[in-house]
């Protein structure tokens, strides 16, 4: 039987053998000790480095929050715009140059807040582009405030007696919207978000990517890393994602379930 400290040197030699910390650049990650957006950083440099995609070839475009800083932590072009305009620039990076591979990333806060009139936009006009959206449920960078993602009841500095406001569901929305690829994602699961990201970059026309995270440090009791592990799974087996509104209504009885919720077949193949 092999010890834990066997296991985890395995571990640390296949990431070393991966190349996934080639993409990383030299300023290391500033999030909390813990924080989920580590996993999904991961999982990102892992699924870039597999589709073997040259880094000056790459664009990460980001708002402001937790996830705003990613572009730093990143050995490709990066654009660290605006408060919840990472979509409309994202799109205008991939009008100018086709041939880039273009990732928008942002928070809840920033994407469903501020920044959610460019999200039905974003996907009704199908860019070729990624839209990986850091799903915490909370406004982690201005200290505990709720967000659009909140669920009902939740208490913080800023609702003492729990919100009262109905949360919004990402995955929900983008299929609504007509996003033509939508993926729910865990951040404890970088392997996941690896192959889902592998499967959206090459997949031609708006993806969408919404990842369940933590916010250790200001959620001690809804999407903590124990809540969250013990909650998700994985769609059923045989699940059909060709199919906009089977996905539709899965969703809508189903918050729990991770993997690939639509995909549009190409033309002449439904």
């Amino acid at each position: 039987m092999k010890t834990p400290a066997r296991r985890l040197a395995e571990k640390v030699q296949s990431i070393q053998e991966s190349n996934v910390f080639n993409i990383r650049s030299g300023e290391l990650p500033t999030w909390c000790p813990g924080c989920g957006y580590f996993g999904i950083h991961f999982g990102i440099n892992n699924a870039l480095q597999r589709l073997g995609l040259d880094h000056h070839q790459v664009v990460i475009v980001s708002g402001i929050g937790c996830a705003g800083r990613y572009p730093f932590f990143s050995n490709t072009y990066g654009h660290h715009t605006v408060h919840g305009r990472s979509l409309p620039v994202a799109q205008g990076v991939k009008l100018g140059n086709p041939n880039l591979t273009v990732l928008a990333v942002g928070g809840d806060g920033d994407g469903l807040g501020i920044g959610g009139g460019h999200f039905p936009h974003a996907a009704r006009r199908n860019f070729d582009i990624n839209y990986v959206l850091f799903d915490n449920s909370i406004y982690g960078l201005t200290k505990g405030q709720p967000s659009p993602s909140t669920p009902k009841g939740f208490k913080t500095k800023a609702s003492p007696e729990g919100t009262v406001d109905q949360p919004l569901n990402a995955t929900l929305l983008a299929l609504s919207y007509g996003a033509t690829f939508v993926a729910r994602l865990f951040a404890g699961d970088p392997e996941g978000i690896t192959t889902a990201l592998m499967a959206g970059i090459r997949h031609k026309g708006f993806s969408f990517f919404h990842v369940y995270t933590s916010c250790v440090t200001f959620d001690k009791q809804f999407k903590t890393w124990n809540n969250l592990t013990n909650r998700v799974r994985p769609l059923p087996a045989g699940y059909d994602p060709a199919d906009r509104r089977r996905a539709i209504e899965r969703v809508l009885v189903d918050d729990d379930s991770l993997g690939i919720f639509y995909q549009e077949p190409p033309k002449g193949k439904e």
